[in-house]
């Protein structure tokens, strides 16, 4: 079916506070959109139905089927696909006034420069705490808005960082809500998550994102927008900006923003679930097994040894048996992957393995 724009974008044109100036100002808008997850696929979606010109989509993961409960826009026939490539094909059926592409790969301290560089906006939809980090100091180096959005449990966290304003002094940035970043902070895989905050946090990103295109409304910016979704609640924490440019470009040069979600695991170290099931249901193959649990409260299907939270993972509390086989787990295969690496550092000789894809893996 062929349409025209001033059919497609009737009910926004119709606003006077949006009208045809503001229709063009989306269309001549670029937005880079990191994450296609709960968050990130659902502000694709409506940046691209709203008019945005050009979209780039960013995401190395596949669509899995614990995803699907959250993230509308996947279907049990897109598991195992690439986020990033379903995502855009979606938004091309129906956004036809948008130009959508997509990057399958992570984004790094080596690729993030040239990757944001032609973006007007950049909205931050991950859930990883080091890419958060090193998509905020870019934006502030580059000197772009960044959209940024996180959830933990029922609470959602939205606000515009690093935005010029009228006395040409840029707004407060990530680093002056929190100047380091912590260590171990859980995502919505180990912790859990509705859909509804997920959405509500989206969509709050979404308007971010039109507020500072349309130039109506007043962003987010020198603050922090808290949401709980339970009390339907919310606060906004005022912030300052006090860590500026050239000291977010020194912490650039110093830091790595090392995500090892992003990394690549090395295959010797790995066991896949399927050959971890067949030696745990051998009576004899399952005695030299020992199973190590490196996150707390995990619903294992199975029994560990030990639980050691990878916060207190420590090669030297554990005594070895180099008879057996050390097989550490997580939910996810990542931090589990972190303390087989420090195990075999510490003791070379010793079989451990990291249970590929974690706990989820494990149940799929």
């Amino acid at each position: 079916m062929k349409v025209t724009k001033s059919q497609f974008f009737k009910r926004q044109i119709t606003l006077p506070e949006i009208g045809e100036i503001g229709q063009q100002r989306l269309q001549n808008a670029a937005v880079l959109v990191v994450g296609c997850g709960g968050l990130g696929s659902t502000i694709a979606v409506s940046l691209a139905s709203s008019g945005i010109g050009e979209i780039n989509l960013v995401d190395f993961d596949t669509v899995a089927v614990s995803n699907l409960h959250r993230q509308f826009f996947y279907t049990l026939g897109d598991v195992d696909k690439p986020k990033a490539a379903v995502l855009a094909a979606f938004i091309k059926k129906r956004a036809p006034f948008t130009e959508v592409n997509f990057t399958n790969t992570p984004v790094t301290k080596e690729n993030v420069l040239a990757l944001l560089s032609k973006y007007d906006i950049v909205v931050d939809a991950t859930d990883s705490l080091p890419t958060k980090y090193l998509l905020n100091d870019a934006c502030v180096i580059h000197k772009k808005p960044l959209v940024y959005g996180s959830l933990y449990k029922f609470d959602g966290y939205v606000a515009t960082f690093n935005v010029l304003d009228q006395n040409g002094i840029y707004t407060a940035n990530l680093r002056d809500a929190f100047p380091e970043m912590a260590t171990e902070i859980p995502n919505c895989e180990t912790t859990g998550t509705l859909n509804s905050i997920v959405g509500i946090i989206a969509m709050q990103q979404v308007n971010e994102v039109l507020k500072l295109i349309t130039k109506v409304g007043k962003p987010i910016t020198n603050q922090l927008l808290i949401y709980n979704s339970l009390q339907n609640t919310q606060f906004k924490m005022k912030l300052k900006p006090t860590v500026l440019r050239e000291k977010i470009a020194k912490i650039f040069k110093l830091q790595t923003y090392f995500d090892i979600a992003c990394s690549s695991q090395k295959p010797n170290l790995q066991i896949s679930p399927a050959t971890l099931k067949k030696l745990l249901l051998n009576e004899e193959t399952s005695k030299n097994i020992e199973l190590i649990a490196v996150l707390p409260n995990l619903k294992l299907p199975f029994t560990v040894q030990q639980t050691i939270p990878i916060q207190e993972f420590s090669a030297a509390s554990i005594e070895v048996n180099f008879n057996k086989t050390y097989v550490m787990v997580c939910q996810r295969g990542f931090n589990s992957y972190k303390a087989t690496e420090i195990l075999k550092d510490k003791y070379p000789n010793l079989k451990v393995l990291n249970l590929t894809g974690g706990i989820s893996g494990y149940n799929n």
